[in-house]
């Protein structure tokens, strides 16, 4: 039987219906719940809403007020909407990816075999069954993308603006879309001109590396472009209005809980970040806004290099900026993973690695050394066993797998500018196309 995208999108949702009816079931039969814990904190919070008080009366609960709103019929219809909901975010992923695909040129066959690696990663399928709401976050990134290479950028300005308020980590795609906004690319009232998938794309060799200067050099001569000012404009507009309503509706709650906290969050909970251990060690000492801060040096370092070397190729350094930024990050959880799993898809048919070997040494490198971190993990909290030190160590070689991975992602990969150059204001950066 030939397997068709209707078909892929039609099994998807009916496995993920059952997964939420098997976890209502496994919630209360067994001892290790199947929903996530963050759900009962976001359907705490939409219930306060609803009575009329702050969501951030539940402790733990540091999101946008918006995301308790989306869930208020948690506490009027079913306990499991926001479940739904979620999953129906994950399923439009699906959807968005195959969009995606199809208007840069791929084919079919590989179309399909791009959308099964989100929807079918069990990662993924679980994350958002269980409560969480990484989702709809995916669902909005690759929203703005399709709107970027669609030449819309006041609809893409207007949900980047929106996902930077409901989730705080987006706002590391900023300069790479400020970037591609080139006047070379979009013009006034014309549709941008996409590179097709079978075209020749230019290896990474010295001629790519010229290229690449050309468009930072023009990016840098034409920073107040029509488009770039546009979505600066209408991105921060929406962020600031955003903000503003829900500080005016709940005060400095807002600002401490769902933003500020998560620039200086120090968790001393054990974690995948290779920072935890001397957070931990060191929790009980009033850390200054100085030393909460110096971890995003590291960060901003590599941000800056991945971002100046692809940004003409946005899907891709959007992937490689959420990789980087979720391996040095203070503080890493399963569910960040998500994060670069819905735009893994949109960049393969551009990558010349081959699942055997190296696609599986990938695999199996990120596997390993997260199944090794999650043995002393059980073994810290499930057995009270000491083991800190060895779980540091791990969080060591989790940081070594990730940067593993990323490296052999950004040497097979063939850089692929999304846009075709049309049209250049100096000899020296190009000529009409």
């Amino acid at each position: 039987m030939m397997i068709t995208f209707r078909f892929l999108m039609i099994f998807s949702a009916i496995f993920r219906v059952l997964l939420i009816m098997y976890g209502v079931w496994q919630d209360g039969h067994m001892e290790v719940r199947y929903t996530d814990v963050d759900y009962l904190v976001f359907s705490d919070a939409a219930l306060l809403m609803s009575s009329g008080a702050s969501p951030y009366n539940r402790a733990t609960y540091r999101y946008s007020p918006l995301l308790a709103f989306l869930l208020l019929p948690n506490a009027s219809l079913h306990p499991s909407w926001g479940k739904f909901l979620f999953s129906a975010s994950d399923l439009l992923v699906g959807i968005f990816i195959r969009d995606i695909m199809k208007m840069r040129g791929v084919s079919d066959m590989s179309c399909l075999y791009s959308v099964m690696v989100w929807l079918f990663n069990p990662f993924t399928f679980t994350i958002g069954t269980r409560g969480n709401c990484e989702p709809i976050v995916c669902a909005a990134i690759l929203w703005i993308i399709i709107s970027i290479m669609k030449g819309k950028v006041f609809q893409a300005a207007f949900w980047y603006g929106l996902v930077v308020h409901f989730r705080v980590y987006p706002v590391i795609y900023a300069l790479p879309i400020i970037l591609v906004l080139d006047p070379q690319y979009l013009q006034s009232g014309q549709t941008p001109v996409l590179t097709h998938w079978k075209a020749h794309w230019p290896s990474q060799s010295d001629g790519a590396e010229m290229s690449n200067a050309n468009f930072i050099r023009s990016a840098v001569g034409s920073i107040l472009a029509r488009a770039r000012v546009l979505f600066g404009l209408v991105s921060g507009s929406v962020f600031l209005g955003c903000t503003w309503l829900s500080f005016y509706l709940y005060g400095r709650e807002f600002l401490n809980e769902a933003l500020l906290y998560h620039l200086t969050r120090t968790d001393p909970r054990h974690n995948f970040s290779i920072y935890f251990y001397h957070i931990y060690l060191h929790y009980e000492h009033d850390f200054s806004l100085l030393e909460k801060l110096i971890s995003f040096l590291p960060q901003l370092a590599v941000q800056l290099a991945l971002i100046f070397s692809f940004a003409r190729d946005l899907p891709f350094c959007f992937f490689v900026q959420t990789v980087a930024f979720v391996a040095f990050n203070k503080v890493i959880t399963a569910q960040y993973f998500v994060w670069f799993f819905c735009l893994l898809p949109i960049i393969l048919p551009w990558s010349s690695m081959k699942l055997k070997w190296e696609g599986v040494a990938c695999i199996l490198c990120w596997m390993v050394a997260q199944t090794h971190w999650l043995m002393w993990g059980y073994m810290l909290e499930f057995r009270g066993h000491n083991v800190f030190l060895q779980l540091w160590l791990a969080s060591l070689l989790f940081l070594a797998a990730n940067t593993f991975v990323l490296v052999m992602f950004i040497r097979r990969h063939k850089i692929a500018p999304v846009f075709q150059l049309v049209y250049t204001k100096s000899k020296s950066f190009g000529k009409f196309e």
